[in-house]
């Protein structure tokens, strides 16, 4: 049977969520400037002996709180998930285990069979907005998928998804009467090609 991604994609409203950040140096600066690339208001703590200026930066810039020490499960408290980014393999799997220890979701830089969740190329247009996996197996794929798509979705998608929306809210009847109608408006955005047989 051939292998298949059986991940489940969400989008997460990390701006309502509390994430921790174990790390200040290149992976975890890697970590942070993908997460506030998709979402700039998102609720980040991160705690590391050092930081990258860079990083020091960024942080300012989201206005995520830096602690600058050593790691302490403590920093786990009221938090719904947490990257561990350190060069410390010892470490990362510390911050694995307490994580697990408290129902946490935890993404473990380098380590798949770690990580309850991955984080993937991300295309972004206004409103629209698409996650790309490979489950892990190649970077490179989801980067140039993230390009061909960035390329195709027309700049005015979200002019387009604004007008539907409030379309949307006008229409009357139920729930099933207003997909029908959504289905039927929206369906040439789907050209299809005709066959020449």
């Amino acid at each position: 049977m051939e292998e298949r991604n059986e991940l489940y994609p969400v989008f997460l409203k990390v701006n309502k969520l509390n994430i921790l950040v174990v790390g200040g140096g290149n992976v975890g600066h890697e970590k942070l400037h993908f997460l506030f690339k998709s979402s700039p208001n998102a609720q980040v703590e991160i705690v590391a002996k050092w930081f990258l200026p860079e990083t020091e930066e960024l942080a300012k810039k989201h206005g995520a709180k830096l602690i600058k020490g050593r790691y302490k499960k403590k920093y786990l408290r009221k938090k719904h998930f947490v990257i561990a980014a350190t060069n410390d393999a010892k470490l990362n799997k510390r911050v694995h285990r307490h994580a697990k220890k408290r129902f946490l979701l935890a993404n473990i830089a380098d380590t798949p069979e770690l990580c309850d969740f991955y984080m993937g190329g991300i295309v972004n247009k206004g409103h629209v907005k698409i996650a790309i996996s490979t489950n892990g197996k190649s970077p490179t794929t989801a980067k140039r998928l993230r390009q061909f798509f960035e390329e195709v979705i027309p700049e005015n998608v979200n002019q387009m998804v604004e007008n539907l929306n409030e379309y949307r809210k006008s229409i009357k009847g139920d729930f099933e009467a207003k997909v029908e109608q959504m289905n039927t408006i929206t369906e040439s955005l789907i050209v299809k090609k005709e066959s020449n047989d």
